[in-house]
């Protein structure tokens, strides 16, 4: 069975709200916690990745992490354009 760490009352919850099997609702909460665990640096990388093979350049791209940042669980603070390009470029 996939360890929850501790959740196992969300996972109880999705089981009895939402058509999800307890193993598909354990996945979803680990998934969930996983995303959420992702520190800055990692999320800016990976949005900055993600935005770019959609063929959008980086002043676009910067805007738009730096308004998806905003809006994170536990939002860290504000960004400027430089930041962005110095966690994605070093």
């Amino acid at each position: 069975m996939l360890s929850t760490n501790g959740h196992d009352d969300l996972v109880d919850h999705l089981v009895r709200s939402t058509p999800l099997r307890r193993g598909e609702a354990a996945r979803v909460v680990m998934d969930v916690l996983a995303y959420f665990d992702e520190t800055v640096d990692e999320f800016v990388r990976r949005r900055h990745r993600e935005l770019r093979s959609r063929g959008l350049g980086n002043e676009a791209i910067f805007e738009r992490i730096a308004e998806e940042l905003s809006r994170r669980a536990v939002a860290p603070p504000r960004l400027s354009q430089r930041q962005l390009r110095r966690i994605v470029y070093g």
